[in-house]
């Protein structure tokens, strides 16, 4: 399949997610985790239904012929057949805030032709909870439901996303980027808080703690498409990272160049 058919793979993913998420979400018992996921973190009764819906679509593009390795958060690593093509796939991106009743969590999709981030070639993420849909194909731009998407070329630190998976520690090695801001925000999914920076909601958006490659690939195609920046919080680009399912780098995305360079002179002023 071309990168255009394997988007719309993941876009009739995303479509049914939408007509079943209001039942799976009122279910009884569904904030109780029924254990961990491959990547370590719990998995509720969302996760599983999010990642059969997945699994299912992507098992229906093995019988037409699509061979790839699937790289998911609950189930591992799978292979359908022999290839070089990867399906990176965080079901459900914001658990927590879904279980929480919080209206802010998202599936996200990749698909590479490697096994580095340098290889990726398409890009999806959808808001279960709002239904924005952002989508990436490499050379193709960054779209937000069916518009084309870019960042602000305007340089400075307005409205700065951050994730604090540690907040003891990942807030204080933040700090000098969060005091220049004016405004922050948490909202507690990767995915997303990459997909609203390309379309201009936020000027900056930081992890401390490594993220894993499914967290942020289909964000990362999305922001670099729309003409934002990402590397780790070093400036060193991620295109060498290798896909899996540890934990790889923290990250710093930021809507322009020169806005970049703001951010990681700050984050590399010495704390006292």
């Amino acid at each position: 399949m071309t990168n255009e058919q394997w988007l719309e793979v993941f876009k009739k993913i995303g479509n049914k997610m939408r007509g079943g998420l209001s039942v799976i979400m009122s279910r009884e018992g569904g904030t109780v985790p029924l254990g961990k996921g491959a990547g370590g973190d719990k998995t509720f009764p969302v996760d599983k239904w999010a990642e059969d819906i997945i699994v299912a679509a992507l098992e229906k593009a093995h019988r037409g012929g699509e061979n790839f390795t699937l790289i998911s958060e609950e189930l591992g690593i799978r292979k359908f057949g022999e290839g070089e093509k990867v399906v990176l796939v965080d079901p459900i991106d914001g658990s927590n805030n879904a279980k929480s009743g919080i209206p802010f969590f998202s599936a996200s999709l990749a698909l590479l032709s490697g096994k580095t981030l340098d290889t990726l070639a398409v890009g999806y993420v959808i808001n279960l909870a709002a239904l924005d849909e952002f989508w990436a194909v490499r050379g193709q731009g960054a779209h937000k439901n069916g518009s084309r998407i870019r960042t602000s070329p305007l340089q400075g630190i307005t409205l700065v996303g951050f994730e604090a998976s540690s907040p003891a520690s990942d807030i204080p090695r933040l700090m000098p980027l969060i005091a220049r801001a004016r405004r922050i925000r948490c909202f507690g999914s990767t995915a997303l808080d990459l997909a609203y920076l390309a379309s201009g909601g936020l000027s900056v958006f930081a992890t401390a703690t490594p993220s894993r490659a499914f967290d942020y690939a289909a964000g990362m195609l999305i922001v670099e498409e729309a003409d934002g920046v990402i590397t780790d919080l070093e400036g060193t680009s991620l295109d060498h990272i290798a896909v899996g399912l540890e934990r790889t780098v923290p990250l710093l995305a930021s809507k322009n160049d020169a806005t970049h360079v703001m951010a990681l002179n700050l984050l590399s002023e010495p704390r006292s």
